[in-house]
């Protein structure tokens, strides 16, 4: 099962930062041409928060099942001296969590809106800043805090 979980959550990364990157595709054309808020951008703003809350649970699940944060959490004094421990016991879930709840946020905040320019203009600075915090919470192989590889 863990391993599954490690493949699911890895690969459905590339769900979260594609559906995020055409999120703020459409909101900076949106909100810079004027442009009408369509079903379809509607859609998108909804489907980007369907997939990150998806994506959150698949964490969740494999974060209680997760040796490493189990040490971490066992281990607590001696694993905070472990940058790799601290990272996915600690750092990795609280800049998830945050990330999701500001494109929660974010989508909550533009549905309400009436003004189609101001729907726009929330879901860019929302969902950028969103995809920031997962950018930097990601452990790519190039990172210099924690890397995995780009497919597990």
């Amino acid at each position: 099962m863990y391993q599954t979980l490690t493949f699911l959550h890895s690969t459905f990364r590339w769900l979260v930062l594609l559906s995020l990157i055409y999120s703020i595709y459409r909101a900076c054309k949106g909100y810079f041409s004027a442009g009408k808020f369509t079903k379809t951008d509607n859609s998108v703003r909804h489907w980007t928060a369907t997939i990150a809350h998806i994506q959150l649970a698949l964490g969740m699940i494999f974060y209680i099942k997760s040796p490493i944060v189990q040490y971490f959490w066992k281990n607590l004094n001696e694993a905070k001296a472990s940058f790799d421990l601290l990272f996915f016991g600690l750092i990795h879930i609280l800049m998830m969590i945050t990330a999701v709840i500001l494109i929660t946020i974010g989508s909550a905040l533009a549905k309400r809106k009436s003004e189609d320019r101001d729907k726009f203009k929330i879901m860019l600075i929302w969902f950028i800043a969103a995809f920031v915090i997962i950018f930097i919470a990601i452990p790519w192989p190039f990172s210099p805090f924690v890397n995995r590889p780009y497919f597990r």
